[in-house]
């Protein structure tokens, strides 16, 4: 599976695409809020420069991609004016994988630079907004171009499955399971662990070279709190889809060396993963790593008038659909894909009944030395 071309999300606007069933990474946006703006504050306060490049990685797209953009301009606005100084020039770049709608995208835009004009005014500085599809485990901007750089739930996604879990392995080493598993082999475990230092390193290495000194990168994304990658909270949704597709097995419905093929490229990693691999690479300082939980449904505080009457389980399944069916679709085929999910749904709620368990996600604020 060649993770640059399959994964996406669910593109247009019907009930299972990412437009409509993205509340848990609106709220994660809601929650990091500060963290960005007292980001930005800082950035500014320290040098205000002319053209400010600003980026988004993993912008995908529906409702998020610009509400993020338009928190980003407005801080940077309200700190300018307490300033008394003009808005620098704005070069914003939203980054995806090349499958990205980004046509969506860009379609909105117009709407987006009226606003920006009739709530601004006349006098708010030039802002440039760019596409740039490719894969943020490698460069995709110019050399010291970029001052602010932000992700959100996306660097849980690595650049591949890791090496000998893949779909053309010669031996299926994690039989039964899609992720790591506390029954999963240490060969599994180790495999993973290795992949994200790789990627997560190049990440780092890659954004070294692009932003400049004393610019800095907000990043969240999902991961955990203990130190053990089996944990629950790190893995136990890919075991209820995997529990989903072994039932699918045992009824002739899917044949099962398809899921003993099957490994997600993701990986949830603790802080000490984080932690230790930007100490490695070096080029930036942690100014700050946080952790807080937000329930599989992203229903806290935030009333869904469009899945209000489904069950708990169901919007779970819905909002994992849109943004992994795209990689299930390409590696076990479309037909199967309502079935899937339904069973997904009743396997969380049974779940939920039993105990309200929680995604961690982290952020993590990093300063460029020099």
């Amino acid at each position: 599976m060649e993770v640059v071309q399959v994964l996406h999300m669910n593109k247009g606007a019907g009930e299972t695409s990412y437009a409509k069933n993205s509340k848990v990474q609106s709220k994660i946006i809601s929650i990091t809020k500060t963290v960005i703006e007292e980001a930005i504050i800082e950035l500014l306060c320290k040098n205000l420069p002319e053209s400010m490049g600003i980026a988004d990685l993993g912008c995908s797209s529906g409702p998020n991609t610009l509400t993020v953009i338009s928190e980003i301009i407005d801080i940077i606005y309200s700190k300018c004016s307490n300033l008394g100084c003009p808005t620098p020039e704005l070069r914003i770049c939203l980054n995806d994988l090349y499958s990205n709608d980004f046509n969506d995208v860009f379609g909105s835009l117009p709407a987006f630079y009226n606003k920006l004009k009739e709530e601004k005014g006349t006098d708010f500085g030039q802002c440039f907004i760019t596409g740039v599809p490719g894969s943020f485990y490698g460069r995709l901007f110019p050399r010291k171009s970029m001052h602010f750089v932000h992700s959100s739930s996306s660097l849980h996604w690595l650049s591949q499955v890791p090496p000998g879990l893949d779909s053309k392995a010669s031996t299926a080493i994690n039989k039964g399971r899609i992720y790591i598993s506390k029954i999963s082999p240490q060969s599994v475990l180790d495999s993973y662990m290795l992949q994200f230092q790789k990627d997560f390193s190049l990440f780092l290495k890659s954004r070294s070279d692009e932003i400049a000194p004393g610019g800095c990168m907000v990043l969240s994304f999902t991961g955990r709190k203990s130190m053990d990658p089996t944990a629950i909270e790190s893995c136990h949704q890919w075991e209820l889809l995997a529990q989903a597709l072994m039932n699918m097995v045992s009824e002739g419905l899917i044949p099962e060396e398809k899921v003993n093929t099957f490994n997600a490229p993701y990986y949830g990693p603790c802080a000490e993963e984080l932690g230790l691999e930007v100490q490695k690479e070096g080029s930036f300082i942690m100014d700050r790593l946080e952790a807080f939980e937000i329930d599989w449904d992203g229903s806290v505080d935030m009333p869904n008038t469009i899945n209000g009457t489904l069950s708990g389980g169901q919007r779970v399944a819905k909002t994992i659909r849109a943004v992994i069916e795209s990689m299930l679709e390409s590696h076990f085929g479309r037909d199967i894909m309502d079935d899937l999910f339904q069973r997904h749904a009743d396997l969380v709620d049974k779940h939920l009944a039993k105990t309200r368990t929680k995604y961690t996600n982290l952020v993590i604020h990093l300063v460029r030395k020099g």
